[in-house]
C-alpha cells in the first residue's frame, strides 16, 4: 500500500512538474519577440558635441534647455537615424524618465512578488503588440533603445521595456476604468475667436509622479517621409500625445471608457503619431484611424487648417466614429458624443459614476463667458481650478480643468502654425511660444533660443504667489500625516478647506488611531464636500461603516 501511495506521488510530482515547464517554455515561447536590426555603423558617438550641461549638438540634431526649464530638440532622417539621434542626445533624459516611472510604479505597489508576477502578465499581454506597430516605427524605438540604461533590465531588455511603454498610457487608461485619466480639450474657431482662426487648449493629465514631469521635451522631427512636425514628449517616447505638423494639423489625445483589454493592439500615442506625421486634412486623419486597432477607448481632437474647424475621432477597439461639432466651438473631456457610441452602457455609466461630464460643462459654461477668445483667453481656462458656477471645490480636485497634476498644457493656433507650451509647475508657470515653419528652417542654431519670447504667455504670479504655496503645504503635509508624524490639523484644513481629500485623509489618521468619534467626523465632513466620482463617495461611505461597527 506504501508503495502505491509513493507511486502515486511520484508520478503527480512529474506531472505537475511537467505542466509547470509546459507553462515556463510555452510563456517563454509566447512572449519571445523579434526585434528589428539596426545598421550600427550609423551610430557615431564621437560626433556627440557637448556644448554644456544643458546643450548638445549631433550631426544635424540638437537638445537643449530653453530659460524656461523645458528641453527643445531637434531630429531628423530615416526611421532609423531619427531613434538613434534621440537615443544619444536624450541618453540621461532617457535614464531620468525611466528612473521617475519605476520609482511611482513601486510606490503604487510596494510588493516586489506582485510587481514580478505583473511583469510577466503585462510581457504576455503585449506579446503581439509588434504585429499592430508600423515597422518604422519599430525600427525607431529599436534604435531609442539602444541607449537606455541597462540597471532597468530586472524590468525586462532594453527593448522590450521601450516597446511596453509605448502601451503605458492606454495600460493606465485600461486600469484606470474606474478613475480615469481626467484630460481636458476645447477648441473654437470663426466668430469664436478674436482672428476667426482655429484656436485649440489642452491639458494632458497624465499622472505618473511629479517627477515624471520634469524634464518635457519639446521634440521637432523632420522625417525622411511625411510631414515636419512637434511634439510634447519625455525620454524614449516616439509616440504622440500633443502635437502639431508642417501642414497645421494638430492631434490630441483624451481617454474614455471601454473594456479591459486581454491583448495589445495598436497603442493610441502611435496611431497618433501616424496621423501627425502622415495626415494633413480631417479626414486623412479618420482614414489612418480606422486602419489601425487600439486595445482601449479613445477620442483623438483633431484641428485642421486645411478645413478650417476641428474635430473629434471616437475610437474603440470595434468602432471609429467622426465626430463634427453642430457650432464653432467644442469641447472634450473623457466622454463620447457621437450619435453611434455616446449611448453605449459603458459611456453612459462612465458620464453617470466619473466626473467627465461636470468638466464638460464647467468648460462649457467658461466658454459661455465671452463672445470670442485669443491666446491669453484660452490660457486662463486652462488654469481654472473652480467648480461649476465657480465654486470652490478645492485645489486638486478632479473636477477642475486645472487639475494640478498636468504633465503639459499647450495652446494650438494651427493655421499660423505657432503654439504654447507651459512650464512647470503645471500650468501655472509661462507658455513660451514656437513657429513651427520657424524652427524647421533654422534647426541648426542650436545656442539660439528658439522661441518667440514676445509671444510668451506670462506666468500665473499670482497663483503662484498665494494658492499654490498653500497647496505645496498641503501636498507635504499629506505625507506626514500618512506616516504617522506629528502636524497641525487646523493649518492643514486651511491649507486646502474645501478639497473632500482633505477630510478623507485626517479620518483615515484618526481610524488607524482607533478614535472612531473623530474618523467618523472627518468622513461626514469629506462627504459634505465636492465629491467627483461615484467610486469616491462609496469608497467614503464604506469607511464610515467600519468606523460605526
Amino acid at each position: 500500500m506504501m508503495n502505491h501511495i509513493a507511486h502515486f506521488f511520484k508520478y503527480l510530482f512529474i506531472i505537475i512538474l511537467s505542466f509547470f515547464v509546459f507553462l515556463t517554455v510555452y510563456y517563454w515561447l509566447a512572449v519571445q519577440i523579434e526585434e528589428p536590426q539596426i545598421n550600427q555603423s550609423l551610430i557615431k558617438q564621437k560626433e556627440l558635441i557637448r556644448v554644456n550641461d544643458s546643450c548638445f549638438q549631433y550631426q544635424d540634431s540638437w537638445l537643449r534647455k530653453n530659460r524656461f526649464g523645458l528641453w527643445e530638440m531637434y531630429i531628423s532622417g530615416s526611421p532609423e537615424e531619427l531613434g538613434i539621434k534621440n537615443g544619444i542626445l536624450a541618453q540621461h533624459l532617457i535614464e531620468k524618465q525611466e528612473e521617475a516611472f519605476v520609482k511611482q510604479i513601486k510606490r503604487m505597489v510596494p510588493s516586489e512578488s506582485y510587481l514580478n508576477f505583473l511583469k510577466y502578465i503585462t510581457s504576455y499581454m503585449n506579446r503581439k503588440l509588434p504585429d499592430y506597430i508600423p515597422k518604422e516605427y519599430l525600427i525607431e524605438i529599436k534604435a531609442v533603445s539602444l541607449f537606455a540604461s541597462r540597471k532597468f533590465n530586472f524590468i525586462g531588455e532594453n527593448y522590450h521595456r521601450q516597446l511596453n511603454y509605448h502601451a503605458a498610457h492606454d495600460i493606465g487608461h485600461a486600469m484606470q476604468n474606474l478613475h480615469l485619466v481626467e484630460c481636458t480639450a476645447f477648441g473654437a474657431w470663426g466668430r469664436r475667436t478674436k482672428d476667426s482662426t482655429l484656436l485649440i487648449g489642452r491639458n494632458f493629465d497624465f499622472y505618473v509622479g511629479d517627477e515624471f514631469a520634469e524634464n518635457k521635451i519639446i521634440l521637432f522631427v523632420k522625417p525622411d517621409t511625411g510631414f515636419p512636425f512637434a511634439s510634447i514628449t519625455w525620454g524614449g517616447m516616439i509616440g504622440v500625445v500633443s502635437g502639431m505638423n508642417n501642414q497645421g494639423l494638430t492631434i490630441t489625445l483624451n481617454s474614455a471608457k471601454g473594456e479591459i483589454p486581454l491583448t495589445a493592439k495598436t497603442p493610441v500615442s502611435i496611431i497618433a503619431r501616424e496621423i501627425l506625421q502622415y495626415a494633413s486634412n480631417i479626414e486623412q486623419a479618420y482614414t489612418i484611424a480606422k486602419t489601425r486597432p487600439s486595445f482601449v477607448a479613445e477620442s483623438f481632437m483633431i484641428g485642421s487648417a486645411q478645413d478650417g474647424e476641428i474635430a473629434i475621432i471616437e475610437k474603440t477597439p470595434d468602432t471609429t466614429i467622426l465626430y463634427h461639432s453642430p457650432n464653432s466651438q467644442i469641447v472634450l473631456t473623457n466622454h463620447f458624443q457621437s450619435n453611434v457610441l455616446k449611448s453605449t452602457i459603458l459611456n453612459m455609466e462612465n458620464m453617470e459614476e466619473n466626473v467627465t461630464k461636470y468638466r464638460f460643462n464647467r468648460v462649457e459654461e467658461l466658454l459661455g463667458e465671452r463672445d470670442s477668445f485669443d491666446v491669453l483667453d484660452f490660457s486662463k481656462i486652462l488654469r481654472d481650478t473652480k467648480g461649476l458656477n465657480g465654486r470652490d471645490i478645492g485645489l486638486g480636485n478632479e473636477g477642475a480643468v486645472n487639475q494640478l497634476i498636468a504633465h503639459h498644457s499647450i495652446i494650438f493656433k494651427p493655421q499660423k502654425k505657432i503654439f504654447w507650451i507651459s512650464s512647470s509647475p503645471y500650468q501655472l508657470g509661462a507658455y513660451p511660444a514656437y513657429n513651427l515653419d520657424s524652427i524647421m528652417l533654422n534647426n541648426q542654431e542650436v545656442n539660439s533660443s528658439h522661441d518667440l519670447l514676445r509671444r510668451t504667455i506670462p506666468a500665473d504670479t499670482l497663483f503662484l504667489n498665494f494658492q499654490y504655496k498653500d497647496y505645496l503645504y498641503y501636498k507635504n503635509c499629506i505625507s506626514k500625516i500618512q506616516q504617522g508624524n506629528n502636524f497641525d490639523a487646523e493649518k492643514f484644513i486651511n491649507s486646502n478647506r474645501e478639497y473632500f481629500y482633505t477630510y478623507e485623509v485626517l479620518g483615515d489618521y484618526f481610524s488607524a488611531e482607533n478614535k472612531q468619534k473623530k474618523a467618523l467626523y472627518y468622513y461626514r465632513q469629506a462627504l459634505s464636500k465636492f465629491v467627483p466620482n461615484k467610486h469616491e463617495k462609496i469608497r467614503l461611505e464604506s469607511k464610515m461603516k467600519l468606523e460605526k461597527h
